[in-house]
């Protein structure tokens, strides 16, 4: 596996547990929606479920949470177009991190793809 694609997968990786930090302190400590934290923690959940299949490099799991991430993305706009104060950054946030996951998970399937073709044909 070329340094590229083993970049890729750490960073998805990173991203992924960055974005499942980000809600769980956002809901329950930094921003919630109810004071003493708030049930939105829950939201993470579905975020746990790719982790495995990342750190075991399956292509499926890279493409099925890229798509899964815009659902994160959308969140995060509507609440930074909505909150203030700390809710508004950590929104924005949210935002980034996400693009950046879907980038990284875009690449990390590309160059796999890519590397596959190569090794191929030769």
């Amino acid at each position: 596996m070329s340094p590229h694609v083993q970049q890729t997968q750490r960073a998805s990786v990173a991203l992924l547990l960055a974005l499942i930090a980000l809600g769980l302190a956002w809901e329950l400590w930094l921003a919630p929606l109810r004071p003493g934290g708030s049930w939105w923690a829950l939201k993470v959940l579905p975020l746990c479920v790719p982790l495995a299949g990342l750190l075991k490099r399956r292509m499926y799991t890279f493409r099925w949470l890229s798509l899964l991430v815009w659902l994160y993305f959308l969140e995060g706009v509507v609440r930074g177009t909505t909150e203030s104060g700390l809710g508004l950054l950590l929104a924005w946030l949210q935002v980034a991190l996400c693009v950046a996951l879907f980038v990284a998970c875009a690449a990390h399937v590309r160059l796999r793809l890519r590397d596959a073709q190569e090794t191929a044909y030769g």
